[in-house]
């Protein structure tokens, strides 16, 4: 399954931006999915994930009740809505999906990886 990151962009502080995850397979349905993101000199973190059939989500605290994830299984893609962003929020996002762990947070538990889409938030 290859993934296709999209949606980066510059905002202003306070600004939203809605990324998109875009799966290659029908089988992209069958997985949870992830959002991470890794700033500048700084090791990649989790940041929220969703089952596959998008009952159960889960988020980092620094994005909780700012950040919205979600899926379009029909469309094999999924999203991350980004609202009240902060300077902080900079970094690189990347999507995941299909976790061989429990352990949803883990960016090892991750079998496929988009290739990123910059985020810049400006103060």
């Amino acid at each position: 399954v290859q993934l296709q990151a999209s949606g980066g962009g510059l905002v202003q502080a306070g600004g939203s931006l809605r990324l998109s995850c875009a799966a290659s397979e029908r089988t992209f349905s069958n997985y949870r999915m992830a959002w991470f993101r890794q700033a500048p000199g700084k090791e990649r973190e989790f940041v929220a994930t969703i089952f596959r059939n998008g009952d159960s989500t889960y988020y980092s605290d620094s994005v909780k009740g700012r950040f919205t994830i979600s899926r379009e299984n029909a469309k094999r893609t999924g999203y991350l809505q980004m609202n009240s962003l902060n300077p902080e929020d900079t970094a690189v996002y990347y999507c995941a999906a299909r976790s061989k762990s429990a352990i949803y947070y883990q960016e090892s538990s991750y079998i496929y990886w988009g290739q990123g889409t910059q985020v810049t938030v400006s103060s």
